[in-house]
């Protein structure tokens, strides 16, 4: 089969099975109201959870910095692309979650598919949840270590596949707050069968951070009663700056021999450009902002109000203290009716179907923002009870 057929073909599987994806463009800030075209709707589709996208003060320092700073860093970090910025935001990040080191790479998705290679060697395990983040699949499908999935959150089914293989080391992968589930990962039992099993814990974070976890500082310090410090001599934490943060890039970390390593030894971090320094600065400025406090509080009364109005109106939403709340639908086609007929009264929430959920999961992945207002998701959850019982 030549291209032309092969890519028809394919075009056509995914219209049968409504799984086309189609992206629209918007203009002006991201936010809790985008505009596309000449319609406003209600954004309840992004991972902007605190609101710091579109902040005026992002777009000062921003703007700011590059006058000072140019727009590109020029070279890798290890080359002569690392500015005074990057190393600012890394010794700030590192006191926020409380690690002694942190390296800052481009995305979530280059770090993600650069560690699992750094960390291991074709001796080693590794233990992967079964509903972990695409970028951790990848990244572990490109090391040379033993590779085993556990059932999600299955601490006793990770530790018999760790029994069933020989190995040196064990790394244990896990997001931290599921994208697409928006339930937190068992840290603290992850730790454990990780120490047991001569292992070393890396937490994906980039739904977590600034949303759950004492003072906004992530899924470890939610993952004990009174939210106190994790020893970072067992666990590595991946978070990003373009989810609550509202910028661009991600950092990995750790204790500083771990980090070290990483540094040497991760080609995504290695044989790529630096962050711009100007992103950099947007970043200081989302985190000072995270650590006044006041827009996580702003976003736990929003997902705890609209728990509770969830309820009232019998939604099948599935159990989430996260911004990420889930109603399982099941079937695409009903999902899309769902989320199209959402969009016709106003509200963008995505329609999420395989390959990014399994079979027979789709759903609609509500996200919310601490610039939510109450009566926008009022105006939601009435819709979404209508549009439900009006499908049916």
């Amino acid at each position: 089969m030549d291209w032309s057929n092969w890519l028809a073909e394919q075009q056509l599987a995914r219209q049968k099975g409504n799984l086309q994806r189609n992206r629209f463009a918007y203009s002006g800030r991201q936010g809790s109201i985008l505009s596309v075209g000449e319609s406003q709707f209600i954004n309840f589709s992004s991972n902007d959870y605190l609101g710091l996208a579109g902040h005026p003060a992002l777009s000062q320092s921003l703007a700011e910095s590059a006058a000072v700073n140019g727009v590109g860093s020029g070279a890798s970090h290890l080359v002569c692309g690392h500015s005074e910025i990057h190393q600012q935001l890394e010794a700030a990040l590192a006191a926020f979650v409380g690690a002694e080191r942190v390296l800052l790479l481009s995305s979530g998705y280059m770090a993600n598919i650069g560690l699992p290679q750094a960390l291991t060697s074709r001796d080693d395990l590794i233990l992967s949840d079964r509903l972990n983040h695409a970028s951790l699949i990848d990244g572990i499908r490109l090391s040379r270590a033993k590779k085993r999935r556990f059932r999600h959150c299955d601490i006793e089914h990770a530790q018999l596949q760790a029994e069933q293989q020989k190995f040196s080391r064990c790394l244990v992968v896990t997001d931290g707050v599921f994208s697409m589930d928006g339930d937190i990962a068992p840290i603290q039992e992850l730790r454990l069968l990780s120490n047991k099993n001569n292992g070393l814990l890396l937490v994906d974070d980039a739904h977590g951070l600034g949303v759950v976890g004492s003072g906004g500082r992530g899924s470890l310090y939610a993952s004990t009663a009174g939210g106190e410090f994790i020893d970072f001599e067992s666990v590595l934490l991946m978070g990003t700056l373009g989810k609550a943060f509202g910028c661009y890039g991600a950092f990995v970390a750790g204790n500083a021999n771990l980090i070290e390593h990483i540094s040497q030894s991760c080609r995504s971090y290695i044989y790529t450009t630096a962050p711009p320094p100007a992103i950099a600065a947007c970043a200081l400025s989302a985190l000072e902002l995270v650590k006044q406090g006041e827009l996580t509080k702003n976003l736990h009364t929003n997902i705890q109000y609209f728990v509770s109005q969830a309820k009232a109106y019998d939604l099948p939403i599935l159990t989430s203290s996260s911004a990420i709340q889930v109603l399982l639908v099941g079937d695409n086609i009903r999902v899309m009716n769902l989320s199209n007929m959402l969009r016709d009264k106003g509200f963008l929430v995505g329609a999420i179907r395989p390959p990014t959920v399994p079979e027979g999961t789709a759903r609609l992945r509500i996200t919310l923002s601490s610039t939510h207002k109450v009566e926008q998701i009022d105006r939601l959850l009435i819709e979404l009870r209508k549009a439900m019982d009006d499908e049916l």
